[in-house]
Order: structure tokens, then C-alpha cells, then sequence
């Protein structure tokens, strides 16, 4: 939002904004408060349900990202915010499906976890800043639960490179415009999970892709 990668807040008026992933649709919300029309996508009921409870004036759209429910050419704008993306083993069929919906020059801007973080252990403090598995493993994490001797998945997340995102991105019919990395902020002392200012002072935490 600060950074406006999708544009100034007084040029989101009136634009068709699809938000993908969309969770409880925190950004959906902004986007409308800047006189956005937004739609929220999730294939998350439940994420949509919470959306309802929160209130939204816009619609919510429960389904597949790699199946979007929209002609083409219907939005001027579309992001991202650590949605879809990482939970999807075929990214560029995502990629090609928000490409397919959005008008001439659309820009689309999604971010996730940067992929250098997957090389070290998810921990806030010291121990999080040693190399413990390979850049280059693009093994999924998998969390699962064990029924009567058979394996469930209930969270996948697909690691890619930062090479694979640009030839993703590519592959799509993208064009790539921007690459950021956004760096802590001095004024965050909070610790989350594997986020922490020890770690956000020496290792990017997000990549957002910017792409037209």
C-alpha cells in the first residue's frame, strides 16, 4: 500500500481490482476505501465466511485460481498478498489465468515468503540464521495427519526460486517490471513465528513481483 505498486491511491478509483487469495480480504477492503471495486477470490469457504463477518461491501468469490470465473480482459488490476501462489504445484497456470482476465497493460503485483528463507530454519532468533537445507530443494512442505494408516495433506506449500518466479512469470506472458525486497522496518520490534528484526535486519522476508 505504502509502496503503491499497484499505483497512487487517487488513480485506484474507479479500476476493477481482483484480489487472489484473498483470505479474509484485508486488501480488498483498502482497495475500496480508496474507491477501488474490488473482488476477493479465496477456495477458502471459511476464509470467505470470516470476510463476512468483518464486513465487506464488495463481492467474494469462492474458487480455484487456476480456474478463474471471470471473462477475459475483465479486471484493469489484480495482487497477491502471500496468497495462491505458494500453495499451487502449476504457478503458471495461475500466472496465465490472472494474465487471461486482465485488460490491456493490467498490472498484476503478488508477493510471498522470499524464497531465500526456505534455506534456513523457521526460528526468530539466532538459530535462524544458519543455512539448514538447500536453496535448491524444491520439495514441498507438507503438513499432514495420519487416518488409519493413510496420510492426509492439510497445508502444502511449494518452494520456487527467485528463478523460478521470473521464468514463471514469463512463461505466463508477463513482463516483469519490478522486483522488491522490502527491508524491516525500524519501527517493527514485534517477534512472529520465524519473523523477527534480528532476521528481517539480515534477510529479506517478502519478495513482491510486479509484472504488466
Amino acid at each position: 500500500m505504502e509502496a503503491e505498486l499497484l499505483g497512487p491511491p487517487e488513480e485506484l478509483k474507479g479500476k476493477d481490482v481482483l484480489e487472489i487469495g484473498a483470505g479474509a480480504a484485508q486488501c480488498s477492503r483498502w482497495l475500496a476505501a480508496q474507491g477501488a471495486r474490488p473482488v476477493a477470490l479465496d477456495l477458502s469457504h471459511r476464509q470467505l465466511q470470516h470476510a463476512l463477518r468483518i464486513g465487506s461491501a464488495f463481492p467474494l468469490v469462492c474458487a480455484d485460481a487456476g480456474a478463474l470465473p471471470f471473462a477475459d480482459g475483465s479486471f484493469d488490476l489484480a495482487c497477491s498478498a502471500y496468497g495462491a501462489l505458494p500453495f499451487v504445484a502449476d504457478p503458471v497456470l495461475v500466472l496465465s489465468e490472472v494474465r487471461r482476465v486482465l485488460r490491456p497493460g493490467g498490472r498484476f503485483v503478488f508477493s510471498v515468503t522470499h524464497p531465500i528463507r526456505w534455506a534456513f530454519p523457521d526460528e526468530p532468533g539466532p538459530e535462524g540464521l544458519s543455512v539448514a537445507a538447500s536453496y535448491f530443494d524444491r520439495t514441498p512442505y507438507v503438513e499432514q495427519y495420519i487416518e488409519n494408516g493413510v496420510g492426509h495433506a492439510v497445508y502444502v506449500e511449494h518452494h520456487r526460486t527467485v528463478g523460478d518466479r521470473v521464468r514463471d512469470i514469463v512463461a505466463a506472458g508477463f513482463r516483469l517490471v519490478d522486483l522488491v525486497e522490502p527491508e524491516w522496518p525500524v519501527w517493527n520490534t514485534s517477534e512472529w513465528g520465524g519473523w523477527s528484526p534480528l532476521r528481517g535486519n539480515l534477510i529479506p522476508g517478502t519478495a513482491i513481483f510486479v509484472c504488466e
